[in-house]
């Protein structure tokens, strides 16, 4: 259940603080341009760089009105570019639309503008609907999800200081670098919502994040596989994970609610279907009523999702993080916007940061 509805079962100030960091998708609401919408991304980025979160990811999404979070690697190095201590990276590049090649060199120029603050996360859904997937994989240089596997450990080898060895079935090899002296390298996170990703991370030894946020079921069975399957490797020695999270968070319980209705309303259009649009405002969620399929969806929906006050959504997220066993929770901040709002400001996910850091202290 959310937070609002669950906090006389989580008064647990004996549970050690999780960090926290958060998933941007650089959403679009209605009137606001993408020039906008990412303005205000990379004020919100800067301010949980202030606030001490620890990390600052964004998703890989195409072809969405109410999504500007295409291109990964460009926003993260805008991101850098404007922080100095929060790690900067992807959840995650969606690598069956992108030569592992192009990925690795990407991720290498990353970790030279903002050293020791990268990390590359890699999905294998294609983040978009069959017609968007074609379109991104016709030029023939990209990955099959069958291939998932050898790609992630091609990557893994190209962004090594020295490199990958490609050898000729006709003999000769040939060496391969993404960047030419690399001093550093991305930190590396598999993510999913399967069971299949969970045992691929363990198999590699590699830290892993299940994609809560948007599953509505799995994550208990997929931490239990990840844990129980580890393979320990010179990176990783032990299972290393968090968990994702929709989060709203105001002054009052009553504003949380609204400021979360333009997503749950967006959820919901994209369960059924429905043609989806620039994310509305909390006005236009209020006053266009819901169908009934739609409204049973959003229900399901914020039962899934973190919303109330600070000290409620902060109580909801340690009693989380210590049922799933995490010292980290990632936090999509799905705060909904009013029209009086600023178009190149989200006042509301930046409230939801602010709160939820005066309660959980997320510097460690």
């Amino acid at each position: 259940m959310g937070c609002a509805r669950r906090r006389l079962a989580v008064g647990m100030s004996d549970v050690t603080n999780p960090a926290l960091s958060v998933l941007d998708l650089v959403p679009v609401r209605t009137g606001q341009s993408s020039a906008q919408a990412v303005t205000a991304s990379m004020a919100l980025a800067r301010r949980a760089d202030e606030l001490g979160y620890r990390r600052y990811w964004f998703a890989e999404h195409h072809n969405m009105p109410a999504v500007a979070s295409t291109s990964p690697p460009v926003l993260i190095a805008a991101a850098a570019a404007q922080t100095s201590r929060i790690r900067v990276g992807s959840g995650g590049v969606m690598l069956p639309n992108h030569a592992p090649l192009i990925v690795a060199e990407q991720f290498a120029a990353l970790e030279a503008i903002a050293p020791g603050r990268v990390d590359l996360g890699l999905g294998r859904a294609p983040g978009s609907d069959p017609v968007i997937t074609q379109l991104l994989r016709r030029s023939g240089t990209t990955s099959e999800v069958d291939q998932f596997p050898q790609h992630i450990t091609d990557i893994m080898a190209l962004v090594r200081a020295d490199g990958a060895t490609i050898h000729f079935t006709s003999g000769g090899e040939y060496g391969v670098r993404a960047t030419p002296a690399a001093t550093g390298v991305p930190e590396v996170w598999l993510l999913g919502s399967s069971d299949y990703s969970a045992q691929l991370a363990a198999a590699y030894g590699l830290p892993y994040v299940f994609a809560n946020h948007f599953a509505g079921e799995g994550l208990e069975r997929a931490l239990a596989l990840y844990r129980s399957q580890f393979q320990s490797s010179e990176q990783h020695p032990h299972p290393r994970t968090f968990v994702t999270a929709n989060v709203v968070a105001a002054r009052t319980a009553e504003e949380a609610e609204r400021r979360a209705l333009p997503q749950l309303r967006q959820f919901a259009r994209l369960r059924t279907n429905k043609p989806m649009r620039a994310l509305e405002t909390i006005e236009e969620a209020l006053e266009n009523p819901s169908d009934p399929l739609e409204q049973s969806l959003i229900e399901q929906n914020r039962a899934r999702s973190f919303v109330g006050t600070g000290e409620e959504v902060a109580a909801a997220l340690r009693d989380f993080a210590a049922r799933h066993e995490v010292d980290e929770v990632m936090l999509s901040p799905a705060s909904g916007s009013y029209a009086s709002d600023p178009l190149d400001a989200s006042p509301g996910r930046t409230e939801t940061l602010e709160l939820l850091a005066a309660q959980l202290s997320p510097v460690h």
